[in-house]
């Protein structure tokens, strides 16, 4: 609902406190109540997040998510974790949201979604059902995770050697690469678009990003990432999207408040 973890267990947190504080004799199914809760300030922390994200400096991307010590949430809860995924949520309303997510991730029935976001069944499934075309409309087939996680590493050695052929083979022809800094660390601003630029892009800062970096593979939000760590520490969270096109999204994490819950280690990168 909120591409946030850090918002997410603060909201978890704020939602704990009224249940101790709550009469719970007045309350006669407490697993839908706290799903109405929380489903209703995840709502309001949505709609004050876009007006925040408004100001934000540079691209706006989610926070990564370690799946690698829990396979079961990287399993059942991938698809709605995934990165290509998050980002088209971006563009729901949150009514819009909340209602694809409970029915789409966890299955809820349309009666008890309408019960949470107040409004009738039939609503509900226009909702679902808008919101499904807006997320088709935008989404491309995905390759294996095998065939993700082999691009992912290809573009990280093209890139390291700066190597442009390199990097266009990779490549759908609409390629974007985003950088999200926050202001925080020095990023690009603005997406860079298209297999040529964002070729030449990479090649331009070969030579100075990489020197001393190491990288690990994780696994992130149920799809295949890389740390990039240099002197030890973590300053960026990489991954990709790809479809039989090629590589389509680049998505560089680099806002140390995002990435400081990345996963604390991986597997080395050779």
């Amino acid at each position: 609902m909120l591409g946030s973890s850090t918002e997410a267990e603060d909201l978890v947190q704020d939602v704990w406190l009224r249940w101790q504080t709550y009469d719970r004799s007045v309350v006669s199914e407490p697993e839908a109540f706290l799903a109405t809760v929380t489903t209703r300030l995840a709502i309001n922390a949505l709609q004050s997040a876009r007006v925040r994200r408004e100001t934000y400096v540079g691209p706006w991307l989610p926070e990564p998510v370690d799946t690698s010590a829990d396979p079961h949430l990287g399993a059942e809860r991938g698809e709605a974790l995934g990165f290509a995924v998050l980002l088209l949520l971006e563009k729901l309303s949150p009514t819009e949201r909340a209602a694809y997510v409970l029915r789409k991730a966890f299955d809820y029935p349309y009666r008890q979604i309408a019960e949470i976001i107040q409004v009738s069944e039939v609503a509900v499934r226009q909702l679902v059902s808008r919101a499904g075309k807006h997320l088709d409309s935008g989404r491309r087939a995905p390759v294996s995770r095998n065939e993700q996680q082999r691009l992912l590493s290809a573009f990280v050695t093209a890139a390291r050697s700066g190597n442009i052929s390199a990097l266009e083979e990779l490549f759908a022809e609409d390629v974007i690469s985003y950088s999200d800094g926050g202001g925080a660390v020095r990023a690009s601003k603005f997406p860079v678009v298209g297999f040529v630029r964002v070729a030449k892009y990479h090649h331009a800062f070969a030579n100075r990003f990489w020197v001393g970096v190491q990288v690990e593979l994780v696994d992130i939000n149920g799809q295949p990432g890389a740390l990039l760590r240099r002197d030890g520490q973590v300053f960026t969270v990489l991954t990709v999207n790809a479809s039989d096109q090629g590589i389509y999204q680049i998505l560089w994490m680099m806002n140390p408040a995002k990435i400081a819950s990345a996963p604390a280690a991986g597997r080395c990168h050779r």
